[in-house]
């Protein structure tokens, strides 16, 4: 089994570094680009896909219908184990308003914020049941990317560490009880210059 996991578009509050969390902030025009130029590139490439499955949240659900809608693939039901992180108090506000308020420690208060830990066995969780339920299906999958990065921490500890880029893309298969990594946070498709190769 493959999964393909994406983070979703760019939004107004991304492009000016406004934490979202469960905020259900749509698309904008760019993020809607990005879409189609990764469906663009996935009719393109050897993997096959049999569906797409993304967050409840209509950033993530937009950009998994124009990506579905271009290869023609069976959108599946939303779940909510791939929503972002919950950040509480701090959602809605820039890095300057947060460290204003509450110093460059913001992190490390308790505001609110669904925990790593609970984020980690959230995403895990979703994966045992991705497999369970659709082992014989290589599927898409659209989230968020405080989830994806707590999703690659749980499965590889500190190995990958870099931010997850909107629309990233990263291709997990299922080997025996592990996934295998076979693509990290890959954004060819949005820049002339990207060879993705995956780290050592």
């Amino acid at each position: 089994m493959l999964i393909g996991l994406i983070r979703h578009g760019l939004t107004d509050w991304n492009a000016v570094g406004k934490i979202q969390g469960h905020s259900d902030i749509p698309l904008n025009e760019e993020g809607r680009r990005q879409a189609r130029l990764l469906a663009e590139r996935l009719k393109e490439e050897p993997y096959h896909w049999d569906g797409l499955i993304t967050s409840s949240l209509s950033r993530a659900k937009e950009t998994g219908e124009i990506i579905a809608t271009a290869l023609h693939l069976p959108l599946l039901e939303p779940d909510d184990r791939l929503r972002e992180r919950a950040y509480g108090q701090v959602e809605g506000m820039t890095q300057a308003e947060r460290e204003e308020k509450w110093g460059v420690d913001w992190h490390l208060l308790d505001l609110g914020q669904e925990s790593d830990a609970d984020l980690q066995l959230r995403g895990l969780a979703f994966m045992e049941a991705i497999w369970t339920e659709n082992r014989h299906k290589n599927l898409l999958v659209v989230s968020h990317g405080g989830f994806l990065a707590n999703l690659y921490k749980a499965l590889y500890q500190e190995k990958f560490t870099e931010r997850i880029g909107n629309l990233s893309l990263s291709v997990l298969q299922r080997e025996d009880m592990d996934w295998a990594p076979l693509l990290y946070n890959c954004t060819k498709h949005l820049q002339e210059k990207s060879d993705c190769n995956l780290k050592s």
